[in-house]
């Protein structure tokens, strides 16, 4: 009879520890954010990794991307395609690239946001921006163009005040012009 007394005053301990953990529960707060609302959506942090964006050089007028295509041989999924072009405005003496990006694609739906794309980018062009709101009903509705890219891109320059991490290397402006002069605004 005694184990069955302790047994059962257990069971009572147990179930009113239950009872605590499910009442403090119940009376904190929520910690979820309701999607549909963007007021009480929560902020995302700077080093949040959403969809690739390509960056835009403000200085000179024109994209980082010289179309190179080391970002496409490097991805996984090979969820993108590109080509490049000419730059006019290598030819007229105004940007130090001899090419750019004429068209760029991704296909959304097949990127797995490893990031791979940024790491292998040697000329600071594309980024994981903050865009991460992009679903579509169709099956290949999520392929965005140069563009979209573009302004997926500079939104998220003005957002966290991007700066690429070799201007020197990357610099758009021809050698012995002051940096800023044509200079758009974000």
């Amino acid at each position: 009879m005694n184990d069955q007394a302790t047994n059962r005053k257990g069971i009572l301990i147990g179930f009113i520890q239950g009872l605590i953990v499910t009442i403090r529960s119940t009376l904190r707060r929520p910690v979820t954010a309701e999607y549909p609302s963007p007021d009480k959506r929560l902020d995302l942090a700077d080093r949040y990794m959403a969809f690739p964006a390509l960056m835009w050089d403000f200085e000179v007028s024109e994209p980082y991307c010289t179309g190179c295509m080391v970002c496409i041989r490097e991805c996984p999924t090979q969820c993108m395609s590109a080509t490049m072009k000419d730059n006019p405005l290598y030819s007229e003496s105004r940007s130090r690239r001899r090419k750019i990006v004429d068209e760029f694609q991704i296909n959304l739906g097949r990127c797995i946001l490893c990031g791979i794309c940024v790491d292998v980018c040697n000329f600071d062009a594309i980024e994981m921006s903050h865009e991460h709101e992009l679903s579509k009903y169709e099956r290949n509705g999520n392929r965005v163009d140069l563009g979209t890219l573009l302004s997926m891109g500079r939104e998220y320059q003005r957002k966290v005040s991007w700066e690429p991490s070799q201007p020197e290397k990357n610099k758009g402006a021809p050698a012995g012009e002051e940096s800023g002069a044509g200079k758009d605004t974000l």
